[in-house]
């Protein structure tokens, strides 16, 4: 498909939904927690790559896409998506919970057929289904490989597999990189057009308490900004989601989600 425009950039993309959470709502109050963050805390617009935010012409803010009800989830957010990715809008979108990231990669995979996601979790997100919902924050990536919307998934972090979610990621062959299995520093061969998943739950929750599942031995701040570092590829999208503001303690989450957001979008940047 054709772009309208040959100019690349980077746009920060909020999804304020949490109707298909499986536990707690609240992710949907993420994004305009991390933009506050983001333009009025105390960070600066400087990446540890050397991109500058600030005034960045190549990086710029998209708003919102405003789900009404249930129903308008996945056709709003395919046609958003759709507008921004036809001008060459690389997104980087703030969730909501988990299950935004099947229609955004649906959209997607018109653009980049041959897309590799990446994606960080505690949890494989794979159910067929969850309390009846198939589109649950527990199913996307069952979706996403039904769909054959990507080439090729990695998953890291994982630590809550079951027999299901085991029969599931065999089913679609997905590469998983459990958290036992972790060694530091360890990062996956990725080459090509890469979609980075970020749950903030794949975290610690000694770093990240601010989750509605929160699930001990995860990783550190330090650990997933070096992945997103020293990934492979050529990152041309990523989500990050289920920031649960009410379950957060001194905005340490939204600190450290405001933070990943500039490490991404730096990353993003360097590769347009």
């Amino acid at each position: 498909m054709t772009s309208k425009s040959e100019k690349k950039q980077v746009g920060l993309l909020g999804i304020p939904f949490d109707g298909n959470s499986s536990f707690e709502t609240g992710p949907a109050l993420a994004p305009e927690k991390i933009r506050k963050v983001l333009d009025k805390g105390s960070l600066n617009k400087g990446t540890e790559n050397g991109i500058n935010l600030k005034d960045n012409p190549l990086w710029l803010d998209c708003g919102d896409i405003l789900i009404k009800n249930d129903d308008e989830f996945l056709p709003a957010i395919k046609q958003g998506c759709d507008e921004l990715l036809k001008q060459n809008i690389r997104l980087l979108t703030l969730g909501g919970d988990h299950s935004i990231s099947y229609p955004i990669i649906t959209s997607y995979a018109k653009y980049f057929p041959n897309l590799t996601i990446l994606h960080i979790d505690a949890h494989s997100d794979l159910y067929d289904s969850f309390n009846g919902n198939r589109l649950s924050n527990a199913c996307p990536f069952a979706r996403i490989m039904e769909d054959k919307l990507c080439q090729r998934l990695v998953q890291m972090g994982i630590r809550t597999l079951n027999e299901h979610q085991y029969q599931q990621a065999e089913r679609f062959k997905v590469e998983i990189i459990e958290m036992k299995n972790w060694h530091s520093g360890q990062v996956p061969n990725l080459s090509g057009p890469v979609y980075l998943s970020l749950d903030i739950d794949g975290l610690d929750p000694a770093f990240a308490p601010g989750v509605s599942h929160r699930e001990p031995g995860g990783f550190s701040t330090r650990e997933i900004i070096n992945i997103i570092h020293r990934m492979g590829g050529e990152l041309v999208g990523a989500d990050l989601v289920e920031f649960n503001p009410i379950k957060d303690i001194d905005e340490m989450t939204s600190q450290l989600s405001a933070k990943l957001v500039k490490e991404i979008a730096g990353k993003m940047l360097s590769s347009l």
